[in-house]
């Protein structure tokens, strides 16, 4: 029995997306151990995935770590893997590549390219047709790269909600990366008013913060969903989005998870990028682009709401 490797270290929209192609890979090597070699918020989230076997802790400490790489390769070596699937096709794997993995046969956007192609025209193909191609390039039988099931990860949260809600509720993703600023809607707080004053109390409007967030929550206008006073944990957090009867969101990695959930709700994308282009948006879940998101008026989003929240 050989051993697969599928290296996606984040982020968390990145991998929830990758989850159809994780199972693609597994239905393909149905005989074989296929192991994720993800980052350390990932790992216990990924360790109930029924699509891998196990899960690898990647620290990514700096590559001039020597010790660390070391300890990394001797990790990998002891599974003598006979496949990597690259899905991150970052610089840190290229350099796994070169490195630490120089056996196994190599799937990555690079060796997805079609004679004369380039590297840069690939790149500029939606998240889920570049990984489709990646994997047909390795003859892997495409069934869920672009139809991603996550009914795995949601769990029975009744309980925990009636301390924030006895029925249907709002809930807003009203924060992005530092590293991203440009996503960021700057009216969120306007919105929570605006959105009390026309449905009064029917909906309350619930915030799950993350990480470096809880302090920018704590000033708006709506109930924090925190787990001790810390971030909810991934399950739980697809499990909110689950259940909730409306979501607002910037372009971040809850708002993957609303549209693969097929969840009533609304992105909202300024010109970093497309929805398109990162696969968010559908029949229920749509999507608001403009060219500069300190533009888009709150009474422009409540229009949108009111279309599809009743």
């Amino acid at each position: 029995m050989s051993n697969i490797l599928i290296i996606k270290h984040g982020s968390l929209g990145d991998l929830i997306q990758a989850n159809g192609a994780i199972q693609d890979i597994k239905n393909s090597y149905k005989t074989s151990k296929v192991l994720l070699l993800t980052s350390r918020v990932y790992l216990e989230f990924m360790s109930s995935c029924p699509y891998i076997d196990g899960v690898l802790l990647d620290k990514r400490l700096p590559r001039w770590n020597l010790f660390y790489l070391n300890h990394l390769k001797k990790l990998l070596e002891k599974y003598q893997f006979s496949h990597v699937f690259d899905l991150q096709n970052s610089k840190r794997t290229k350099f796994y590549k070169k490195f630490l993995l120089r056996k196994p046969i190599w799937s990555s956007s690079e060796t997805s390219l079609d004679e004369g192609e380039k590297l840069s025209d690939f790149n500029k193909e939606s998240v889920l047709s570049r990984m489709e191609k990646q994997l047909k390039k390795s003859k892997i039988i495409i069934k869920n790269t672009q139809e991603i099931n996550l009914s795995w990860s949601i769990k029975d949260i009744s309980r925990t909600l009636k301390q924030y809600t006895n029925g249907d509720y709002i809930l807003l993703f009203p924060f992005c990366s530092k590293k991203h600023v440009q996503k960021k809607w700057p009216y969120f707080s306007e919105l929570i008013v605006k959105i009390k004053e026309i449905y009064k109390n029917k909906y309350p409007i619930l915030v799950a913060p993350g990480p470096n967030e809880i302090d920018d929550a704590k000033k708006l206008k709506a109930k924090l969903v925190l787990d001790n006073n810390e971030p909810i944990d991934l399950n739980f957090l697809v499990s909110l989005i689950n259940s909730a009867k409306y979501i607002i969101s910037n372009d971040t990695g809850p708002a993957h998870i609303c549209s693969h959930l097929n969840k009533k709700g609304l992105a909202l994308f300024g010109s970093h990028t497309t929805a398109k282009k990162v696969n968010i948006g559908n029949t229920n879940f749509k999507t608001i682009t403009v060219d500069d998101l300190s533009e888009l008026m709150v009474d422009d989003v409540i229009n949108y709401i009111k279309k599809n929240l009743d």
